[in-house]
């Protein structure tokens, strides 16, 4: 099992002038440091207009700063947003093929739909629509990827022949993942031949060997929707290590707590905003809408295994039990809130020296 760190960049209140600037220099820091460390990749995610939460817009400007300052790490999409208005299928092909260059070929290219009111209705994105658009838009990057020139005739994009510049380094391209919440989404990545980006939070690993499960007979039927299929699952989980249990429970309880109750509370909002109007394919925030957020506390979290904090031994016997999920790759999402700067860097150095390593070592 391979460790990733994986980042939504979230800047706490009160903002200062510099909040913003900050954490984008400590997360570019924690990238580097985290190489050093032997993580394999860096992902973040795609968000629009999400407060505290995540200020992380524009992902592939920041990657090529991560490139400029690292050698070996591959550097995630987790995910690009595909769905109109978001990111033009042609724009997000181009941009994509760039980073692919300038990280000498590092890219993993992570796609999604997005989940929250916020985004949906402040793009003016069609919540029933989404899912369509997503497929699509992703079948017309790997042809703009693979084919010269490339026309497309879609159902919500069209395109005359043109030459689409540049192409990525990676042949046939970049790996292909799919941001999977639900059952259906993790069926439905194996069917389509793509990574399993498994963004269930608060589940524990035990919960989720079911759906890794799920995805990975689909892909025994795939129909890829690239030109060769990832069958790498990755799943995501809040991890915090430090020099003692007690440390890592003191920095990590109430950032562990206000992430998962704000995550799970933007996602509930589009079920409130569709409120009479059938849910279709994000009817799983109807059950978000009503959930009791308070009873997601951190001694729920920690006991489940639903996150992985602790001493470098604990870290490493809960992360184990994702191993034995069937989890391929672990995306350690090292800052939910407000952990401070120094602790994350320890914190990843000591998953470096003494959790990671022994992931290196094939299972029996």
């Amino acid at each position: 099992m391979d460790f990733a760190l994986f980042y939504e960049i979230p800047v706490p209140k009160p903002w200062t002038p510099t909040s913003e600037h900050d954490a984008y220099r400590n997360t570019i820091e924690q990238a580097v440091w985290g190489e050093q460390a032997g993580f394999s990749s860096f992902w973040t995610v795609e968000h629009h207009f999400l407060d505290e939460y995540s200020h992380c817009s524009a992902p592939d400007a920041l990657y090529g700063a991560i490139a400029a300052k690292t050698s070996r790490l591959r550097i995630g999409h987790g995910v690009r947003l595909l769905p109109k208005p978001y990111n033009h299928p042609i724009r997000a092909a181009e941009a994509a093929a760039v980073v692919d260059l300038v990280t000498d070929g590092r890219l993993e290219f992570g796609t999604g739909r997005s989940s929250t009111r916020a985004e949906l209705e402040g793009f003016g994105a069609d919540p029933n629509l989404t899912r369509a658009q997503w497929e699509e838009a992703l079948r017309m990057i790997v042809g703009a990827w693979t084919e010269d020139p490339f026309e497309w005739d879609g159902e919500f994009w069209q395109m005359p022949a043109r030459r689409v510049h540049p192409k990525p380094l990676q042949q046939p391209h970049p790996p292909l993942w799919a941001a999977s919440s639900s059952e259906p989404s993790h069926v439905l990545a194996g069917e389509l031949g793509l990574g399993l980006l498994s963004f269930t939070i608060g589940v524990p690993p035990e919960e989720l060997a079911n759906r890794i499960a799920l995805y990975r007979d689909a892909l025994g039927r795939a129909r890829p929707v690239g030109k060769s299929v990832n069958g790498r699952a990755a799943t995501f989980t809040m991890v915090h290590c430090a020099d003692t249990t007690e440390k890592a429970f003191e920095e990590a309880r109430d950032s562990f707590e206000w992430y998962v109750r704000t995550a799970l509370w933007h996602i509930g909002t589009v079920a409130s905003w569709l409120e009479g109007k059938p849910l279709g394919t994000y009817d799983y925030a109807e059950i978000l809408k009503d959930l009791d957020l308070s009873l997601l506390t951190f001694d729920y979290l920690e006991s489940s295994g639903s996150c992985i904090v602790g001493d470098p031994e604990r870290c490493l016997e809960v992360a184990e039990r994702y191993r034995a999920a069937g989890c391929d790759l672990l995306l350690c999402l090292v800052n939910p809130y407000a952990i401070p700067h120094r602790s994350v860097m320890r914190s990843i150095e000591l998953l470096g020296e003494r959790v990671i390593p022994h992931f290196r070592q094939p299972t029996t």
